[in-house]
């Protein structure tokens, strides 16, 4: 059997430094190897046609949307998984643990039904149209029967990691990325045996890589050798852990839904001007989201390292972990931010060769290349409210930054119009274009880090989740 204090992390003794490195490395990874597979379909698609690119790209917010779901249903196990290691409560984190699974279950199967039957309508609120609604319409199906893995696959990796482990979900997130990345091209293009799919291919590919990869975290928590352990008896309805579970994780469900509907609208916004801007935000969000898997992995490193220490009563080194770690971030991202934005012609023409496309591609990283360091501050500060269990922070900062600031941005500096209002007279828009929507980006992302860190300064949120008397008498 595995030790399991040789996979688990205590963030509550010794250098901040390197425990925090131990622990945001593997989900680091796990992230980009996620991400790695996103930008491999985007790959082979982009080997079928314009449209089929383009299909995907619309697909990806909707697609963001499901995941920050399935990460805000599973934020509430990390707050609660994380203090209750902290605090020494073995038993209770593992009754989190089956009640997170039960519950992400529940909602994802909910989800998913609700997704089938409207999913006409959907993709005809995106903006998808002609061949480009024909393509997404084959990959979205494949998409809403994967939800139920996907979310299982979350519960698992949010339980070992409030535990402290955050390797064993990330060898997983590898093999799992690895088969998406060998299969691509078989379903895609239709290599070998297989009947060429185009963009339903990149789906099902995504489908047999996440069912492989849920089977064996399901599989690992029943074995309890990782830290936690999934007990089949406490999957029985535990009302009082699922009020929990509810009152910490629907700010963070909400949060994921508002991020998620944010970046339907501005793909939608996108839509508007044509197959080659939609073509180019995709590919560009691509690369954003290599921005967004680090901050992400590192603000869900310290989402435990805030839990664990504020389960063990120690608030100014829970602190000390969420300045490391955004300083940290911030610094790469800023280097990574800059590369782009020095070579942002080979950038996008690793993905595709039409011209249009890569001019529009170009102007989308000179202009929001350099904010990312912004985007990834802010992640990380996120993440310590939620470590802490204050899942309503992360959730206004999330429709600050996405529905006060980058909507309304968008409709004032991308699209042309003029109204009058009553004492102020004729007020009109800036009318820029697509350009106006990357500004938005952009804008967006500097001013609500500010706000961030200026709601993180006021330490409210040192005032842990749990109850530590109570939980130990429940025991």
């Amino acid at each position: 059997m595995v030790d399991e204090q040789d996979t688990r992390i205590d963030m509550t003794t010794g250098a901040i430094t390197p425990k925090l490195f131990h622990l945001a490395w593997p989900l680091v990874l796990g992230n980009l190897l996620q991400t790695l597979y996103n930008l491999a379909d985007m790959f082979w698609v982009g080997r079928v046609s314009p449209e089929a690119v383009a299909a995907v790209a619309l697909m990806f917010p909707l697609s963001w949307m499901f995941v920050s779901t399935a990460m805000g249903v599973t934020a509430a196990t990390i707050a609660l998984v994380s203090q209750h290691v902290g605090a020494g409560n073995d038993r209770r984190a593992d009754l989190v643990v089956a009640q997170s699974c039960l519950l992400a279950t529940v909602v994802s199967l909910v989800l998913a039904a609700v997704g089938l039957l409207a999913r006409h309508e959907l993709l005809w609120l995106i903006g998808a149209r002609d061949q480009v609604y024909v393509e997404a319409m084959e990959y979205i199906v494949v998409i809403f029967l994967a939800l139920p893995l996907t979310f299982l696959f979350f519960a698992f990796r949010a339980s070992l990691q409030g535990a402290g482990d955050t390797k064993t979900a990330m060898w997983l997130v590898a093999i799992s990325a690895g088969l998406n990345i060998v299969i691509d091209p078989f379903f895609i293009l239709g290599w070998g045996p297989f009947p060429a799919m185009g963009t339903q291919g990149a789906a099902v590919a995504t489908f047999v890589a996440r069912f492989v990869a849920t089977a064996a975290g399901i599989y690992i928590l029943l074995r309890g050798d990782w830290g936690v352990e999934l007990h089949v008896s406490d999957l029985v309805p535990n009302w009082a852990v699922q009020r929990k579970l509810f009152a910490v994780g629907y700010p963070a469900s909400i949060d994921g839904w508002a991020r998620s509907f944010a970046a339907v609208v501005m793909a939608a916004f996108v839509a508007r001007f044509g197959a080659a801007a939609t073509a180019a935000y995709g590919i560009g969000l691509r690369y954003m989201s290599v921005s967004w898997s680090v901050s992400g992995a590192v603000g869900q490193a310290t989402a435990t390292g805030v839990g664990q220490n504020l389960g063990a009563r120690t608030p100014d080194r829970a602190t000390a972990v969420t300045y490391t770690a955004t300083g940290v971030t911030m610094g790469v991202l800023f280097v990574a931010g800059g590369a782009a934005w020095l070579f942002p012609e080979f950038a996008m023409r690793i993905f595709i060769d039409d011209r249009a496309v890569v001019e529009e591609g170009v102007v989308f990283l000179r202009i929001v290349a350099l904010s990312w360091g912004f985007f990834g501050g802010l992640m990380v500060v996120q993440g310590a409210f939620r470590g802490a269990g204050d899942t309503e922070i992360a959730m206004v900062l999330s429709f600050l930054s996405r529905w006060l600031l980058r909507v309304p941005l968008a409709v004032v500096l991308a699209f042309a119009w003029t109204v009058t209002l009553p004492g102020v007279g004729t007020v009109s828009s800036l009318g820029m274009g697509v350009d106006g929507l990357w500004w938005a980006y952009a804008s967006a992302a500097v001013a609500s880090f500010v706000v961030g860190v200026a709601w993180f300064l006021r330490g409210t949120w040192k005032e842990g989740v749990i109850d530590r008397e109570t939980a130990a008498a429940d025991d």
